[in-house]
């Protein structure tokens, strides 16, 4: 329906509407009980049709201008279209006919009420089919719109790591490091807590995450030399001085000793995950999703003790 059609409908539905309170019942007092305040019009503006009188003459409305001057109330208040509905629907099935003054033309107005409400059925059905399309459209651009911005910084923090890996101050890299993990961890969406000291202090936390009930301490290296188990037992500290439902993860840029992974399986916790560079750089070009990458790892810890799973397994 186009919104020409619909207003020429609602016109008609308010015209009927109008017909509806000033023929079907004859006493102003008993249209009010049987027609107005079965269709839940307010009580006040019940009140208005059965008191206001015209500033002009002094006299009291008759029920087409009083019905007139609430449906411009319910205009106001944004309910018209529902009661002029209710009027339609009360009166299409309306039998009270000894209750008008003219009962022929109270029947003519029922029969019209009847047709006209399939008409308004349809028309319904139609806008709630429009509606429906409209909100898919509207969640599909936005949709759209998160998926060119979810590119936009995934391609800017990509360029930015891939500046900063011919850097040449070791410790520039390490907090720029830390940056960049706090953002991308944002990017896809998981709850991240930057860098911070805790116990009084003494205790320098580089990130942590929070992802299915779980909360994790990140530890970042991005040396030239290989990590070795000494930097992880700095992180192992950490999270025996955490609550139990925390684990570790190291991410070493340019990788670990080959004796980090022996000893750390023998780790009886099991709660560190080995993350490095190319690791970082496939999520940073799109090729896996962060989340999948990490509960891929943490599937890999947890059934086959295996701390490192690499994103180049990942299919």
């Amino acid at each position: 329906m186009s919104v020409d059609q619909g207003i020429i409908v609602d016109t008609d539905a308010r015209r009927l509407a109008l017909e509806v309170v000033a023929t079907l019942v004859y006493i102003k007092k008993t249209c009010a009980e049987q027609i107005l305040r079965p269709a839940n019009v307010p009580e006040d503006l019940i009140k208005r049709f059965l008191t206001e009188r015209d500033a002009s003459t002094g006299d009291r409305r008759s029920k087409r201008e009083a019905a007139a001057s609430i449906f411009d109330e319910l205009a106001r208040r944004g309910r018209e279209r529902e009661i002029v509905r209710n009027l339609i629907d009360l009166s299409a099935e309306w039998d009270g006919f000894h209750l008008a003054q003219d009962e022929f033309k109270a029947r003519a107005v029922v029969q019209k009420a009847r047709e006209l409400r399939g008409i308004l059925i349809e028309a319904d059905a139609r806008e709630r089919i429009e509606y429906e399309r409209r909100l898919k459209e509207i969640a599909e651009q936005r949709r759209r719109d998160k998926e060119v911005e979810f590119r936009r910084e995934s391609d800017l923090l990509l360029a930015q790591f891939d500046s900063a890996t011919s850097g040449s101050n070791p410790q520039q890299r390490g907090y720029f490091l830390q940056d960049l993990l706090s953002r991308l961890f944002l990017l896809h969406q998981i709850p991240v807590v930057r860098s911070f000291l805790r116990n009084e202090g003494g205790e320098q936390i580089d990130g942590a995450f929070q992802m299915d009930n779980w909360h994790y301490i990140v530890e970042c290296r991005w040396r030239t030399k290989l990590a070795d188990i000494r930097d992880l037992d700095g992180l192992l500290g950490q999270i025996g001085r955490s609550g139990k439902q925390t684990m570790g993860l190291f991410l070493s840029i340019n990788g670990w000793s080959e004796h980090v992974i022996p000893l750390l399986k023998q780790n009886v916790g099991k709660n560190i995950v080995l993350m490095d560079g190319y690791d970082l750089r496939t999520v940073l070009c799109r090729h896996v999703e962060l989340k999948r990458l990490l509960k891929e790892k943490l599937l890999a810890l947890n059934l086959e003790a295996e701390p490192f799973l690499s994103a180049a397994q990942i299919a």
